[in-house]
């Protein structure tokens, strides 16, 4: 058994790849900050729409459960990706190299970010609905289409800061964030107390799919955030230990988790309409309320695609075509644009982003699970990080092995997309650790593991 770990990289590497993707010596987030990025980016109108789906299906307490386990399922999964990033301070697409090789990485890193673009692309369009209509109630200028652009352009802006950046942003953010949304369930529930009442009234619930089906599309709207944890970890005080972290997770996703999918469940029975912006601009007491909370709900799509929808797959970019970080965060808001994310916003579309959440988690699922078990079982965490920047390497070209593990993991979970994210856990992960103890291809990558 051979393992090594190094934690420093060469001059002549670290000459090769951008500023950005080299390990990270400033540590810019304290915990208290980690926190609040986390909550801030948190705020999903995907959220809204998985309460929505669950109308007829489950009790409001039923729901409930439901969200606290995929939350703590979450929490725990950052924690075991995140660790890497933490520890050496290097982002998702390099910490891919061990497992699926420095050309391999492609796959993942394609997987991990259209759900991200399309997400980008769905949260800005709500958030532009937002934003014309408060226009709307104050100026009579209706254009959404052009609204949505200039939208997309002002998060992207954001984006080019840099973490820095966004992490000012999240950290100013959340007192707000958390005040409206505690503002918010109490207008939905004094406003609809008697229809809420009725509709729930009839529902019996039940312990059985549905109801882990819940918790998997509430765990799938994350499953893009969880496999690149250690893009955020990467910024974290390195005194912060992983019990620690883990707290910091779960007080983070868990409230805000919990406020925006009862929002959406309890608002969709009352009106039968799973469109926030249309429900909040004829629901409020006061044209100054209705302005307020549209205007949150376009601010909270800012922080959340700034930190979990354009971050991710601009890094990708980076690493794949070697472009720099302002033009790859362009190219993520174009191609967000491209989604055509006004098909998404429906009234009926709640029902087929559970689906969509679903299926793309079975495909993430397996990527955790190669994560976990080539960094814990086979590398006991330990790495070297000049051979992951060595792209010439014995982590150069394709490891096989993981790929061929994602593509079985990924079909045991669409037998059952219900739990697909959970399904593909275990097959991906026996699959690969067998390939990689037998295939012959896969032998320079046993290089610094158990199996060497």
């Amino acid at each position: 058994m051979s393992l090594i770990e190094n934690k420093e990289l060469r001059a002549d590497l670290a000459a090769e790849v951008d500023e950005d993707i080299r390990p990270t010596k400033e540590r810019i987030m304290d915990p208290l900050s980690y926190g609040a990025s986390f909550l801030g980016g948190c705020v999903s109108i995907g959220t809204f729409s998985m309460g929505a789906s669950l109308i007829g299906a489950l009790t409001v307490t039923q729901a409930i459960i439901a969200m606290c386990i995929g939350c703590l399922v979450i929490a725990v999964a950052l924690v075991l990706i995140g660790n890497c990033g933490h520890k050496y301070g290097i982002n998702y697409s390099i910490q891919l190299r061990s497992s699926f090789g420095a050309s391999g990485v492609k796959v993942p890193g394609f997987l991990r970010g259209v759900p991200a673009i399309i997400w980008f692309g769905y949260q800005s369009w709500v958030g532009a609905e937002a934003i014309n209509a408060c226009l709307k109630m104050l100026f009579k200028f209706d254009n959404l289409p052009v609204i949505y652009i200039l939208f997309t352009i002002l998060q992207v802006a954001l984006a080019i800061k840099g973490f820095k950046e966004i992490k000012w942003l999240e950290n100013i953010s959340c007192i707000f964030i958390v005040g409206i949304l505690i503002y918010m369930l109490y207008v939905v529930n004094t406003q609809f107390s008697t229809e809420i009442s009725g509709v729930f009234s009839g529902i019996k619930g039940t312990w059985g799919m549905p109801f882990w089906a819940a918790t998997t599309s509430f765990l799938g709207i994350y499953s893009t955030m969880i496999i690149n944890g250690s893009d955020y970890s990467r910024n974290l005080d390195k005194k912060t230990g992983p019990v620690k972290t883990g707290s910091i997770y779960t007080a983070a996703i868990l409230p805000v988790t919990l406020f925006m999918g009862l929002i959406g469940l309890l608002v969709t029975a009352a009106t039968g309409n799973s469109d926030p912006i249309a429900v909040f601009s004829t629901t409020m007491n006061s044209k100054f309320l209705t302005i307020v909370t549209l205007l949150f709900i376009a601010f909270a799509q800012v922080t959340t695609n700034v930190l979990n929808n354009i971050v991710p797959p601009s890094y990708v970019l980076m690493d794949t075509f070697k472009l720099p970080w302002k033009h790859c965060t362009v190219i993520v808001g174009v191609l967000s644009i491209c989604c055509c994310p006004w098909k998404l916003v429906t009234s009926q579309s709640a029902a087929g982003l559970s689906l969509f959440t679903q299926i793309y988690s079975a495909f993430l699922g397996p990527i955790f699970a190669v994560m976990v078990v080539d960094y814990y079982i086979l590398r006991k965490q330990k790495l070297d990080v000049n051979q992951l920047y060595d792209k010439k390497g014995v982590f150069h070209g394709v490891n096989w092995a993981a790929i061929i593990a994602i593509i079985a993991g990924s079909l045991c979970s669409l037998f059952i997309v219900d739990l697909s994210w959970y399904v593909s856990l275990i097959p991906t992960a026996i699959v690969y650790y067998v390939l990689m103890k037998t295939m012959k291809s896969a032998e320079r990558f046993r290089t610094g593991t158990i199996l060497e």
